[in-house]
């Protein structure tokens, strides 16, 4: 993480420029951000998008006056959305009420606690490793191991993705999955713009590497374990398998109207009861 506040600059740029003032894009249409209490507008993390979106479906069913929009990019994008009046809900990795990873703290919001996230390094399910060190999954992420030979796998270049800056995927993988070791920026190197991406790109080549949350997880990829513990529902309840984080939505101060109810239904027994676990997330209160 040490090179990370200086590109700090280029994500708020880049975040900016798909976030115009009080607007923004759900299905190519422009939305200008709620000011009625029956709409609510979602923007940020791609990460929390399977569970932003199954929590629409469900909530809308017995609030049909309600006005639902949800987008997703990265993480940085949903509080910088809403402090910009783009969005009514930031969905976040991690608390952005708190300065975290080199961004900066957003004041003025609030944060509310929603999911525990696992997160795992993925690679193509035609790939016959299935386990990684801790060691071993940094030096390939720092690119010093460039070769899955030296891992157990066939001989062949490892095609190592990640995710751009401001992802709170990536955070969260360099912070807990590599703890803290810089990533590559040369060689058999890519960036993927978001969740989805990262698994087309790893389900479409039997030499790559990256990493997603298990709502993600399925099809032509499959999660590696890491350090021999498999990344699961129950070892993060068990406390046994640690890349994990909170996941959060947050509002320009306390949430009100439809966004609060969204927000409660989402923290609500049983939308973390049963919702979460189908989703391959942990209910927030779960996790160990």
């Amino acid at each position: 993480m040490k090179n990370i506040a200086k590109k700090i600059t280029v994500a708020a740029l880049t975040t900016s420029l798909a976030f115009g003032i009080g607007t923004t894009f759900v299905n190519n249409k422009t939305v200008g951000a709620a000011s009625n209490s029956n709409k609510v507008v979602v923007a940020g993390s791609s990460a929390l998008l399977p569970l932003v979106s199954q929590a629409k479906k469900e909530f809308i069913k017995s609030n049909p006056s309600v006005s639902v929009l949800v987008s997703a990019s990265s993480s940085i994008a949903g509080p910088q959305a809403v402090e910009k009046g783009a969005a009514t809900i930031g969905a976040c990795d991690w608390d952005a009420t708190k300065a975290q990873g080199g961004f900066k703290a957003f004041s003025g919001l609030v944060a509310y606690k929603v999911s525990a996230t696992p997160f795992a390094a993925i690679v193509n399910k035609d790939n016959p490793v299935s386990n990684l060190t801790t060691a071993q999954l940094q030096k390939i992420f720092t690119g010093k191991i460039t070769n899955w030979k030296e891992v157990g796998g066939p001989d062949h270049d490892i095609i190592v993705n990640n995710r751009k800056i401001g992802s709170g995927t990536r955070l969260n993988f360099q912070a807990k999955a590599l703890n803290g070791e810089d990533f590559m920026s040369g060689g058999n190197y890519k960036e993927q713009a978001s969740s989805g991406s990262m698994v087309s790109s790893i389900g479409s080549d039997k030499y790559a590497i990256g990493f997603v949350d298990l709502a993600y997880v399925g099809g032509n990829v499959k999660a590696l374990s890491l350090n021999n513990v498999k990344p699961s529902i129950t070892n993060v309840k068990n406390g046994t398998y640690k890349v994990w984080a909170y996941g959060y939505l947050l509002t320009k101060g306390n949430a009100t109207g439809a966004n609060k109810k969204f927000i409660d239904y989402i923290q609500g027994s049983k939308f973390q009861n049963t919702t979460l676990s189908s989703l391959k997330f942990v209910p927030f209160k779960q996790a160990k």
